[in-house]
């Protein structure tokens, strides 16, 4: 298990080496992303003022814990972008053109490829920037956030990364049993997009069945930030471990049985 490990952690940072060399022969694609993703954050920023500053509270959350939201959602998604995104983008694209091949007959495991191949510093300013925004929400509220709170979070912040990065795994593996999943990636973005403008505690009735047990969006950045102002049950908490643990292993399944069911067009 040890030896498996290091091993691939030597494979990840081959990778990363390799995306770097790649992406510093092309200085414009290595620091323009920097600008762009920088840029469209503080237009996100901008958006959110002028939506929400008439608005006293939203699901019982004044604008300090708005904030924080926002930001953790945006630090969630940026650290995806940053490790992995790119590289499970391309999952259905391999599959439809055949190149899933080079990916099974190499001794790495192919998911671990995907996920580290294309790493993006481009997303980096995303990150900072996110850190940035949640520092003044928590400058913001008027009650002491403890160390124990701060820790809680980010504990929190890992486990919902890892929420996150399982479902888009989970949508891009029915590429292996279908032509088209154009539709799912949709729906994907739209849920994201929702989800990242209005907390959790919105939801109510079927939109919480959705967004919390379904499609698990609402809960990314809900749940790290009522871990960190004081707000998560012994039931959330219990709560969302499940969801966790229930969405690694479906993710798992599928995966596994979408590569027994690969059959390549070559």
């Amino acid at each position: 298990m040890i030896k498996k490990v290091k091993k691939n952690i030597r494979i990840i940072k081959a990778l990363a080496k390799l995306r770097f060399q790649n992406l510093m022969m092309f200085r414009l694609s290595f620091f323009g992303p920097f600008f762009v993703d920088a840029s469209l954050f503080l237009i996100q920023i901008a958006v959110f003022e002028i939506i929400y500053q008439n608005i006293s509270n939203i699901g019982g959350w004044e604008k300090a814990e708005m904030i924080i939201y926002i930001g953790t959602f945006s630090l969630i998604n940026a650290l995806n972008m940053v490790i992995c995104f790119f590289g499970i983008l391309k999952i259905p694209e391999k599959i439809k053109t055949g190149e899933m091949d080079l990916y099974l007959t190499q001794p790495v495991s192919p998911l671990l490829r995907f996920t580290f191949e294309q790493i993006n510093p481009g997303s980096i300013p995303l990150i900072i920037l996110s850190c940035c925004i949640i520092t003044y929400g928590m400058r913001m509220i008027e009650h002491i956030i403890t160390i124990k709170q701060v820790f809680a979070y980010m504990f929190w912040i890992s486990i919902m990364f890892l929420l996150y990065y399982e479902l888009e795994i989970l949508f891009r593996s029915i590429a292996f049993y279908t032509t088209s999943i154009l539709g799912l990636e949709q729906l994907e973005m739209v849920s994201i997009e929702l989800c990242m403008q209005i907390p959790g505690t919105v939801f109510y009735g079927i939109f919480k069945v959705l967004f919390y047990g379904i499609l698990p969006y609402g809960i990314i950045a809900t749940f790290p930030v009522q871990s960190l102002i004081n707000e998560m049950s012994p039931y959330q908490f219990i709560y969302g471990l499940i969801v966790v643990l229930v969405f690694t292993l479906i993710t798992y399944t599928i995966w596994k049985r979408g590569i027994r069911h690969y059959d390549s067009i070559n």
